[in-house]
């Protein structure tokens, strides 16, 4: 990947984490159509920079549809100059995530497993099942979040939106990383002690 990919890489990765943000702040500045027209070349870029990497790039497939989505919310917000679609998009993103972590369950490894051999390779049977629950947790989790997230983009202001989507729902999944860290040590620690 060259220097121009990684930078397009970059964006739509920021893109992602602060899109009600991006959005919200766009509105105050931008025409709805100005915006949608921008977050479609920005896709459109990373489409671009995730077949150029060629076809042994990690999640190609989901980044490329995660890329789709985010057109079409922005070309229909785009044809009918309407906010509503784009406040959907975490919701896409919550699904596809959802069916990402829960296909791994019906077809092993789990994400969490794949994740864990990172720095385990040689990955105990125990820490394979343990992997299994917390991939259980975490779908939990999305559907929650994508539940919060369509009652936010239907019932809600754009301000209510914008907080939970942009701010509290990553304080929350930063709160479920850390409480699984913690737990994960005291599993390990426990059968450290139990052998």
């Amino acid at each position: 990947m060259g220097p121009m990919g990684a930078v397009i890489k970059a964006v739509f990765a920021a893109i992602l984490l602060a899109y009600p943000l991006l959005v919200y702040f766009g509105l105050n500045y931008l025409d709805i159509r100005v915006l949608a027209l921008l977050l479609i070349v920005l896709a459109i870029a990373r489409v671009v920079g995730i077949l150029s990497a060629g076809p042994s790039a990690p999640m190609q497939s989901q980044m490329i549809f995660a890329a789709f989505v985010l057109v079409i919310v922005a070309m229909t917000s785009f044809l009918f100059e309407s906010i509503d679609a784009l406040r959907l998009y975490p919701v896409f993103v919550s699904g596809l995530l959802l069916v990402l972590f829960s296909v791994s369950l019906f077809y092993p490894p789990t994400i969490i497993e794949k994740l864990a051999r990172l720095s385990e390779p040689d990955l105990s049977p125990e820490g394979v099942a343990y992997t299994r629950k917390v991939t259980m947790v975490w779908c939990v989790f999305f559907v929650l979040n994508g539940a919060v997230a369509l009652y936010t983009a239907l019932e809600s202001s754009f301000e209510v939106w914008t907080f939970y989507n942009g701010f509290l729902s990553y304080l929350l999944m930063g709160g479920l990383f850390s409480i699984e860290y913690v737990v994960r040590q005291w599993v390990k620690r426990r059968r450290v002690m139990t052998q």
